[in-house]
């Protein structure tokens, strides 16, 4: 895929596959296990594979995915919403979980996008190091830039295992955070009709 991404931009050689197995191997000692007993004896290979899975962000470019859209919506402007989308990121503070859903919308100005490829977005984003608050605003923009929309609107409501499986261990809390932009921002009526769309879709996200 095409894009600059975190590791470039900071001029960042990548680790190779053995060297990231390494440091895992390392962490293994440091938590007081030994790695060449049986269980463990494979565990920097399948955390290195599973980071990639959750960390594929990177390698990801949103504004690619979005390019591909359609201009046959024979005159509809009316609201797209996609809502309950599944999300699964990291906290780039703790990197442990954070689990929840997604609502986005927007109001079509001649151009709509397969509504697969908002889910995709959602991921591109979610599959990184993040912190909700700009998660959210990074899905919003994205599709705001290369759509063009007349409003662009994203909510998402997750569980934080930074707090609930350390720290002040507080389970059963969500945050939910929102950025709206265009006739979302502007227009109260819009807004109030997205909302009362995702309004009671709340989920248990742990487990």
């Amino acid at each position: 895929m095409t894009g600059v991404f975190p590791a470039d931009a900071a001029g960042h050689r990548r680790p190779t596959r053995e060297e990231a197995e390494a440091a895992i191997r390392t962490l293994l000692l440091w938590a007081g296990d030994d790695p060449d007993r049986e269980g463990l004896r494979d565990t920097p290979k399948r955390v290195a594979k599973s980071y990639g899975e959750f960390f594929s962000g990177y390698l990801t470019d949103p504004v690619e995915l979005l390019e591909r859209s359609f201009e046959e919506v024979a005159g509809y402007d009316e609201m797209v919403v996609l809502r309950d989308i599944r999300m699964e990121s990291h906290c780039e503070h703790h990197m442990v979980p954070i689990i929840g859903r997604a609502h986005i919308g927007y109001i079509p100005n001649g151009r709509v996008v397969g509504i697969s490829k908002l889910a995709r977005v959602l991921d591109a984003f979610a599959h990184r190091l993040q912190i909700q608050e700009k998660l959210t605003a990074q899905v919003a923009h994205a599709i705001q830039d290369v759509l063009k929309p007349l409003g662009v609107a994203v909510v998402i409501e997750a569980a934080h295992e930074c707090m609930t499986t350390r720290g002040v261990r507080k389970h059963g809390v969500s945050m939910v955070t929102s950025h709206m932009l265009g006739s979302f921002r502007d227009d109260h009526a819009t807004r109030r009709e997205f909302l009362s769309i995702i309004n009671g879709r709340g989920a248990n996200f742990e487990g």
